[in-house]
């Protein structure tokens, strides 16, 4: 049984327990722990470290997700992300080569509430400790993740460095350091650290109990995927829904898609500020725009195409990350449950005319969905792929194949 390392005299609710006993921002480490998490305004959360001995620096954000860590943690929009799970069982269903969303993961870290729980599922291949340590990937337990979260939703999403040291011994004026210089992820172009090198075809369809992952027959339709940082159940949607995808860097022009004579364009999830990745992914967008093909965005591919059309977009002060996001559909009034993760979101008075805005959200009323009236061209800023979250969005792929067939 792999555990972290957390003494029998303490345990995680003791340290818990310590943790809201003691001044936090003191610079000695209590004699427990191994693993420190230090926020650039100097306040330090101990713990006991999982995963690698290593540490990282981010944006630190909370996910409220209940399951899915597996794909939450290879989501490649958690890019340059520390991620506190507020669901304190992480770690009870394991690891296993089926719920990847990227071949790595792309978060910095990640933060829990208690020990990582030992896998009770028929389909865990691993632990998650030695999974973390394989990708040298730093974690903390036995912090305070609601404290925590609190902090995050009040004060905003702040610069923050993960360290594991099974030794105890921390610098922290030189962790507090380090998290202040990180500049943040506004004006980061994080897509082009994700995104795929060269062209790929995906042929993988949904995974089924006691089956597997398939494999598409004959497809009906070709689809061109601009992957700015891609996962890997949206590409099995697609296939699911009997297209052949080819899936090109988030850098390729209009001319290059189009000379892959695509029946519809895709845009995907990723990382980072959409103003930035926009630099050369806008213009690409036009475009595909003047060409007239069919074109479903979603998350940062919503953004970018909102911005493609003269819409603007703007840094949230905490971001939606989470399976249980509340979405209203404007044109039916039907609410969807939704699994959302951006940090970056489209202005509702910077739509110009003809971009009719399709989705609001019921926590903050922010853009959810656009639509370009009279032609074929939608977008969500949440993740129907439900790659974790509920399935009530899915319906949206069978509105982008209904405007392929047309």
């Amino acid at each position: 049984m792999v555990r972290a390392n957390l003494p029998a005299r303490i345990g995680v609710a003791g340290a818990v327990n310590a943790m809201k006993q003691q001044d936090d921002n003191q610079a000695a480490a209590p004699d427990w722990a191994t693993a420190a998490l230090v926020l650039a305004d100097g306040q330090i959360f101990w713990g006991r470290g999982v995963g690698a001995t290593t540490q990282a620096v981010g944006e630190v954000c909370f996910n409220t997700s209940m399951t899915g860590y597996q794909e939450i943690l290879t989501d490649p929009s958690y890019a340059g992300q520390i991620i506190t799970f507020t669901f304190p069982h992480i770690g009870n269903v394991g690891t296993n080569d089926e719920d990847l969303e990227a071949l790595s993961p792309a978060a910095r870290g990640l933060v829990l509430r208690a020990d990582i729980t030992q896998p009770s599922s028929h389909r865990a291949l691993g632990h998650l400790d030695a999974w973390l340590v394989k990708h040298d990937l730093p974690g903390i337990c036995g912090v305070d993740t609601r404290r925590l979260t609190h902090l995050i939703r009040d004060g905003g999403a702040p610069s923050g460095v993960i360290c594991h040291r099974r030794d105890g011994n921390f610098d922290v004026p030189g962790l507090g350091k380090i998290a202040r210089a990180w500049p943040g992820l506004e004006g980061m172009d994080l897509a082009a650290e994700v995104t795929c090198r060269e062209n790929y075809t995906w042929d993988e369809t949904q995974w089924q109990l006691g089956k597997g992952h398939g494999r598409l027959g004959q497809a009906k339709y070709h689809v061109v995927a601009m992957d700015f940082g891609i996962k890997r159940n949206i590409l099995r949607c697609l296939a699911s829904a009997l297209c052949r995808v080819t899936v090109v860097p988030a850098s390729a022009t209009a001319e290059e898609i189009l000379a892959l004579k695509p029946d519809g364009i895709f845009l995907s999830n990723g990382p980072g500020d959409p103003a930035a990745t926009g630099a050369y992914a806008v213009a690409t967008i036009r475009g595909l725009i003047e060409a007239g093909k069919p074109i479903f965005g979603i998350c940062l591919g919503h953004q970018i195409l909102a911005l493609a059309l003269g819409a603007t977009t703007e840094k949230m002060h905490r971001g939606h990350r989470g399976a249980n996001q509340p979405v209203k559909d404007l044109a039916t009034g039907k609410v969807e449950i939704t699994s959302q993760n951006h940090g970056f979101v489209v202005l509702r008075e910077s739509l110009p005319p003809g971009v009719v805005e399709t989705h609001t959200s019921l926590f903050d009323g922010s853009v959810e969905g656009i639509r370009v009236d009279g032609k074929p061209i939608f977008s969500v800023q949440y993740h129907p792929e439900a790659s974790p979250g509920p399935q009530d969005s899915h319906y949206l792929f069978q509105r982008f194949i209904a405007l392929l067939a047309a």
